[in-house]
C-alpha cells in the first residue's frame, strides 16, 4: 500500500473506504495506516470523515455493487462455477441493506445462563422434540447408527438451530453473503470465502438461488450451516442426489449427526451429568482437576444428583458451574464438547444437552438457578481490563466470559480468599475496583 500525502487525500481515501470498506486492500490494518500517514494526520482525517462521510446514493449503491459482482466471477470461475451458474445466482441481486444495518449493531447479549436456558430449553420445545421423536423414528433409528450419535441430542440440536425447521430464516442467501462481503467491514474476506463456497453449492445443484434460504449472516437450512460447513458435513440421506438440509428432514438430522461425528462424538455416552459439590468443596482445585477421571472427582466428595452411581469412572470431566457456587453444577464430558464445535457458548452446549436429557423423558434441573443481574457489555469489558491491571494476562478484552476469563478471576478470588467459582458479579466487580 502507497503512502499517501496531505490530508486532502487522506480524507478522500478513508471517505471512500468509508463508503465501500471492501476495498481497502486484503490485511490492511489500523495501525499499518497510522504508520504511513502519522498519528495526528490520521485521527484529523477520521474527524473529518464523521463529520462530512455520507452513505452513497441507492444508485451509485447499486452500481458499485455490480461492478464488485464482475470483479468476483474470475474467482468463481476458477471454482469450477458456470456463468449460468454465476447469472442465476446474482439475477436481480442487489445489495440488502438491513444486512448492513445489522452488522452497525454490537449485540448486547444481557442473559444470565438461567434466563438463557429456561428460554431455549422450554416446555413447548420439550413437547415437539418428543413429537419429532416419534413422527422421525425410522430415520433416526437409521441415522443413529449410521453416525453414533445419540438421537436426542440430533433433535435437540435441530431444536435450537431452527425449532425443529420451522424458523430457517428467508434471506437470499447469496445476496446477504454478497453484502456483507462487498458493502461492510464485518469480515469481508471471511463471507467473500462463505459466498464462493455457496456458489459451488449451487453448481453442484444441491438446492437453486430461490431456495437457497437463510439467516441474515448467511447461516442455512434447518441445520443453520455456513456454507463451507455444508460442503463438509452436509448429508444426502435420502439418496436422491441433493444435500437438502432446507427441506428434507432426513438430510438435515443426518447431516447434524455427521457434524458431530466428526467433531469427536462419543457413542453411547452422554453430555454430562448434574452433580453435587461437598460441604467446604475447595473450588480452587477445578483447574487443576480439569479433565481428570470421574473417579478422582468423586474422591473430592463430587455425587451425581439423585444419588446414582456414575455408569463408568474413566470417563474424563470437566467441573462447570454456570452461574457459580450458588447454582447448578455439572460434570461435562468430552461429547459436551462436540456440541460446542457446534456453537461455543457453554450455555448453548448445556442447553442443547438438558433438551436431549428432557426430550428423553429425563427431569427439570435439581439445583435451583440464583436471580443475579446479568452483567452487561461494558461491565465485562471492564472486568476483563480490570484482571489485566491486577497482573492477570487476557489475550483480548472482548467482553466475553470464556474459559480465559473465568479462569483469571478464580485466580483473583483465590488470592482475596473468596470462593473461587470463577463467576463474576456485579458486587464482585465493585470489590475488585472494575466498576464503582
Amino acid at each position: 500500500m502507497r503512502a499517501l500525502e496531505g490530508e486532502a487525500e487522506l480524507v478522500n481515501y478513508f471517505l471512500t473506504i468509508n463508503r465501500a470498506p471492501s476495498l481497502l486492500p486484503c490485511g490492511t490494518k489500523v495501525e499499518t495506516l497510522v504508520r504511513l500517514v502519522g498519528a495526528k494526520l490520521f485521527v484529523a482525517a477520521m474527524a473529518l470523515v464523521g463529520t462530512f462521510a455520507v452513505p452513497p446514493s441507492p444508485a451509485t449503491a447499486e452500481t458499485n455493487f455490480k461492478a464488485w459482482v464482475r470483479a468476483l466471477w474470475p474467482e468463481a470461475e476458477a471454482r469450477g462455477v458456470s456463468s449460468a451458474t454465476f447469472a442465476a445466482a446474482f439475477e436481480n441481486v442487489t445489495p440488502d441493506p438491513k444486512v448492513i444495518d445489522l452488522t452497525k449493531v454490537q449485540p448486547e447479549f444481557n442473559q444470565t445462563p438461567k434466563g438463557y436456558i429456561e428460554t431455549r430449553v422450554s416446555e413447548q420445545r420439550i413437547r415437539i422434540g418428543k413429537t419429532m421423536a416419534t413422527r422421525w423414528k425410522e430415520t433416526l433409528d437409521q441415522v443413529e447408527k449410521a453416525y453414533g450419535v445419540d438421537r436426542y441430542t440430533i433433535l435437540a440440536v435441530w431444536g435450537l438451530e431452527s425449532n425443529f425447521g420451522a424458523m430457517t430464516g428467508g434471506k437470499n442467501v447469496i445476496r446477504s453473503l454478497a453484502t456483507l462481503a462487498c458493502c461492510t467491514a464485518r469480515r469481508p474476506e471471511f463471507f467473500r470465502a462463505e459466498l464462493l463456497t455457496a456458489l459451488e453449492i449451487l453448481e453442484a445443484h444441491d438446492t437453486d438461488p430461490r431456495h437457497m434460504t437463510g439467516s441474515w449472516a448467511g447461516a442455512m437450512g434447518q441445520t443453520q450451516f455456513m456454507p463451507s460447513s455444508f460442503m463438509k458435513y452436509a448429508v444426502d440421506a435420502t439418496g436422491d442426489g441433493h444435500r437438502d438440509i432446507w427441506s428434507s428432514v432426513p438430510d438435515a438430522l443426518a447431516s447434524t449427526a455427521n457434524y458431530l461425528a466428526r467433531h469427536d462424538w462419543q457413542p453411547l455416552k452422554t453430555w454430562g451429568y448434574e452433580v453435587r459439590l461437598p460441604a467446604g468443596f475447595d473450588y480452587a482445585s477445578i483447574d487443576r482437576h480439569a479433565g481428570q477421571p470421574i473417579a478422582v472427582w468423586v474422591k473430592l466428595g463430587v455425587t451425581r444428583v439423585g444419588g446414582r452411581p456414575f455408569p463408568r469412572g474413566d470417563d474424563p470431566a470437566w467441573l462447570h458451574l454456570p452461574a457459580g457456587a450458588r447454582g447448578p453444577a455439572f460434570l461435562a464430558l468430552p461429547n459436551f464438547y462436540a456440541i460446542k464445535s457446534y456453537n461455543a457458548s457453554d450455555a448453548y452446549a448445556l442447553s442443547v444437552g438438558h433438551l436431549a436429557d428432557r426430550i428423553r423423558g429425563g427431569a427439570p434441573f435439581a439445583a435451583a438457578w440464583p436471580n443475579d443481574a446479568p452483567l452487561t457489555r461494558d461491565q465485562r469489558e471492564a472486568l476483563q481490563r480490570r484482571l489485566v491491571e491486577l497482573g492477570y494476562p487476557m489475550e483480548k478484552i472482548d467482553g466475553k466470559i470464556g474459559d480465559e476469563t473465568r479462569s483469571a478471576f478464580r485466580s483473583w478470588q483465590i488470592a482475596e480468599g473468596l470462593p473461587a467459582d470463577g463467576y463474576p458479579t456485579v458486587p464482585l466487580l465493585r470489590k475488585m475496583g472494575a466498576i464503582r
